[in-house]
């Protein structure tokens, strides 16, 4: 019989370019790719024995028969181990790493053991098939076992892949249940056409599908710099985490400062030329694969080996080099980095944790407050766990409107009453125990969460509101704190007003409060916005006038009705004679122009004293009453109701 092998030499050569392509793909030593490196061998030792034993078979006659035999059964043993090749690889995929995968291999290659006895006692029984100096090679009565047994592992393979579908993803689930199937199919061509050899051909066309959409280095490598992407980092920690979790190792991210004015001076491409030359100075001073692109402008190095000398003379290197301009052609230039250095201690972090930790270092070190690097350490690491846990009970807090709130009434200079008062948000009790304003607020405002809180909070004022009205209680008004990321909301007027509208509160009773700072960012904004709320009759309020941000010109443009003075401006006042008069005139300025002025944290007799005798409206402080519940303020102010009516 004569055999077609033009086919499995096309497939041997597409293989051989594979492999070499596969080889520079992920450096990661999981099990995926330690199992199609495996399918790569197989295919690659089958194909080639395949067409070395056609070949032999065709030249029997002046090769020796032994070595014909011993090849033939070689590749007898290997074309249906493909099938198990590919079978596990389809298992490392569905479950990584998990111990599960080891109890199915186990079962799974029991056929495989099974037909690899069979082909071992293939010279005693000739069941596969015979090879003599007569007739030279002849088929076997079970040489259809060959092929079962690869049909068998590619039905497996589809099985498991469409058993585990809601726990991969849709692409990889297409292209788990579509390389068997075409395996199969090629397969089955070749035995209508028994001459046609195409098994190589059928193993070749599944590893290209796994290769292209699993396995190409475009997936794990970065394009511009050729160096591993961050998705291969996470994948790499994650892998060293499961294996040894008690291994400590480090992880440093150097991030460029100001990157993009290169890109702005210099081009995109002189920007590119710029990033690969800093890649490769990195690997050099790492000395070793372990380099990174974490983001578009930084590097990861992962220091596998814990050497605090090593760490520290490749951290100097790396500031001194920076410390020198770089060349890209005719372009000069300078850049400063941060590094932001975290210690995996062995004590079990998640991957998450990990990352979350080198991210928070870099920023801090973009912040200036730990110096060019910063190094996460283990306070730190307890603060950012300390953030997280504050930020996961603001979201579950915000989910269910728990939130606590308190209230400090504000003194009336002019009638001795307290018809106004401010709403403070409260945490007085969490997993964590309290939960101050003096670090929740700032965290709410950096994670964005401040903006829904914010309208909660005037929900709530608003209810509080209605409810002192239906007992009879009079209320002035109650201001509320916006922040200024809350004027980054474009319907911020309109999500006010529907607030106010749906609880059908006197829009009066409401005054909204915002910092300086926030005036100072969003003039035009605040100005606009400003405008409506007067409109509608809503009252508005500046707070914490004195801290530096902005000044009387822009104040009088706005219709304020009140501008609350900060505490430091009275608590200066009382040392500085200079700075009392000055108060004194800006509280004159302000009521001249139809204001009213409240001094805020006012706690002792000298202090109130001295703010009265500035002229100010209104008092708030622990002089006279510090921020309580709606209950006990509910009860303040009614009986503050009863002794008005007595008077």
């Amino acid at each position: 019989m004569e055999w077609n092998i033009a086919a499995e030499c096309i497939s041997l050569v597409m293989l051989g370019i594979i492999w070499v392509y596969a080889r520079k793909g992920s450096r990661l030593p999981s099990l995926k790719n330690r199992i199609f490196q495996w399918c790569v061998m197989v295919t690659f030792s089958a194909i080639f024995t395949n067409i070395l034993s056609t070949i032999m078979i065709y030249n029997y006659v002046r090769i020796p028969m032994w070595s014909t035999l011993v090849v033939t059964m070689i590749y007898f043993v290997l074309t249906p181990l493909m099938g198990l090749a590919y079978f596990l690889y389809t298992l490392s995929v569905i479950y990584a790493d998990s111990s599960q995968i080891r109890r199915i291999a186990s079962v799974g290659i029991i056929p495989g053991a099974v037909y690899t006895l069979v082909i071992l006692s293939n010279p005693f029984t000739n069941w596969i098939f015979d090879l003599n100096m007569n007739d030279g090679y002849i088929r076997g009565p079970f040489i259809s076992v060959t092929y079962l047994v690869f049909y068998a592992y590619c039905i497996a393979s589809i099985v498991f892949t469409l058993v585990n579908r809601r726990q991969i993803d849709r692409e990889i689930y297409r292209i788990l249940a579509a390389f068997p199937v075409l395996a199969v199919a090629v397969i089955i061509v070749q035995q209508v056409y028994p001459s046609v050899i195409l098994s190589g051909s059928a193993a070749t066309c599944a590893l290209l599908i796994i290769y292209l959409h699993l396995q190409n280095r475009q997936i794990s490598i970065d394009y511009l710099t050729n160096v591993p992407n961050r998705q291969e980092l996470l994948d790499m920690l994650g892998l060293v985490l499961k294996k040894t979790p008690k291994k400590t190792f480090v992880l440093a991210v150097v991030s460029l400062r100001d990157f993009r004015q290169i890109n702005n001076a210099c081009g995109q491409q002189k920007g590119d030329e710029f990033l690969k030359a800093m890649c490769q100075f990195l690997q050099k001073t790492h000395g070793g694969s372990n380099v990174y692109r974490f983001s578009g402008d930084e590097f990861a190095l992962l220091f596998t080996q814990e050497d605090e000398t090593q760490i520290k003379k490749c951290v100097e290197t790396i500031q001194e080099r920076m410390e020198q301009p770089w060349q890209i052609d005719e372009f000069h230039f300078k850049l400063n980095v941060v590094i932001g250095v975290v210690q995996y201690s062995g004590e079990g972090e998640s991957l998450e944790k990990l990352i979350n930790s080198i991210e928070y270092a870099v920023s801090q070190a973009k912040s200036g407050k730990c110096g060019q690097i910063c190094y996460c350490n283990k306070e730190m690491l307890e603060s950012l766990e300390r953030r997280r846990k504050v930020i996961r009970i603001l979201k579950e807090k915000l989910e269910d409107e728990s939130f606590q709130m308190y209230y400090q009434p504000i003194y009336s200079v002019r009638s001795g009453q307290f018809y106004y008062a401010e709403s403070l948000m409260r945490i007085p009790d969490s997993p964590i125990g309290p939960i101050y304003p003096s670090e929740f607020i700032p965290i709410a405002e950096e994670t964005g969460l401040i903006i829904n809180i914010t309208y909660v909070i005037l929900n709530k004022v608003c209810k509080f509101i209605n409810c002192l009205m239906s007992k009879g209680i009079y209320i002035g008004s109650i201001h509320v704190n916006f922040s200024a990321m809350q004027f980054s909301q474009p319907n911020l007027a309109e999500r006010v007003l529907a607030i106010i509208e749906a609880n059908g509160t006197p829009p009066s009773a409401i005054k909204i409060e915002f910092t300086e700072s926030t005036l100072a960012e969003n003039p035009q904004l605040v100005t606009d916005f400003a405008l409506k709320m007067k409109a509608h009759g809503i009252k508005m309020g500046l707070d914490d006038f004195g801290t530096g941000y902005s000044n009387i010109a822009t104040v009088i443009n706005i219709p304020f009705g009140t501008v609350k003075l900060d505490k430091s401006l009275v608590w200066v006042s009382m040392k500085n004679e200079n700075s009392a008069l000055a108060v004194r005139n800006l509280t004159r300025t302000f009521k001249e122009l139809g204001m009213k002025v409240v001094a805020e944290g006012v706690e002792t007799e000298e202090q109130r004293k001295l703010v009265v005798d500035f002229g100010v409206d209104q008092i708030q402080g622990f002089y006279y009453a510090k921020p309580m519940p709606e209950v006990e303020m509910e009860t303040f102010m009614l009986a503050q109701s009863k002794k008005e009516q007595r008077c």
